[in-house]
């Protein structure tokens, strides 16, 4: 009974810490929060668990072969692929690589807790909370930067879009993808995704490029 409370304690500790990590991960509004790391430190432990002590009882018996470390060693297989999922494409721009690997590493704390290692769990839930929260306040993060889909149509001009690309850089205005449509009329339709700083609208582009060239039909999606 005893030592049921203590792999209980084990347990419940990694809840606190995936409840933590989670917490500064849905904060930014990230695609995994609280919930989804709960649930990987809470199963990581209790996968740990049961390999290292629910075969003590046939442990030893003839023909009975126990590799400890099995079970373990397949949570690094199962949460890579729920990584996978919060990892997707946009514009030519990956994004959800480090929440990806926030996962995974919030794997490894539930994997020290239900081994008994809790120093080493609670060192690491706090060295990932550091070391997220350090990083995103001191170096510039493009993921923090919205993505905005811009298209308009203009007259068709064969400059144009390196007049376009100068006016973006000029506006710290990240092109991610630039394509061009000519219709039969003498004009042409534009489309980019775009990354934008966090202080600029798509009117302040649109102003911008309207002094460039006459355009219309202009539309944004962020």
């Amino acid at each position: 009974m005893q030592n049921e409370l203590v792999l209980l304690f084990r347990m419940l500790l990694a809840v606190l810490c995936g409840a933590m990590i989670g917490f500064e991960r849905s904060r930014r509004q990230k695609e995994a929060g609280i919930r989804t790391h709960i649930m990987v430190t809470l199963g990581s432990a209790l996968v740990v668990i049961v390999s290292k002590y629910g075969f003590l009882d046939v442990a030893g018996d003839p023909g009975i072969n126990v590799d400890v470390s099995r079970m373990a060693s397949n949570i690094i297989t199962g949460v890579s692929f729920l990584g996978a999922g919060v990892i997707f494409l946009r514009g030519g721009y990956v994004k959800g690589l480090t929440t990806a690997a926030g996962i995974w590493t919030t794997a490894g704390v539930g994997c020290a807790l239900g081994a008994g290692m809790y120093i080493i769990g609670i060192c690491a839930t706090a060295t990932i909370i550091i070391i997220q929260i350090i990083l995103h306040c001191s170096l510039p993060n493009p993921e923090n930067m919205p993505v905005a889909e811009l298209s308009f149509r203009t007259e068709y001009n064969q400059g144009i879009l390196t007049e376009i690309k100068n006016c973006m850089h000029r506006l710290n205005v990240s092109i991610l993808r630039l394509s061009m449509k000519k219709k039969r009329n003498d004009s042409m339709i534009i489309s980019m995704t775009v990354r934008i700083p966090p202080n600029l609208t798509p009117d302040v582009i649109l102003d911008a490029v309207s002094e460039k060239c006459s355009i219309s039909d202009f539309s944004a999606q962020i």
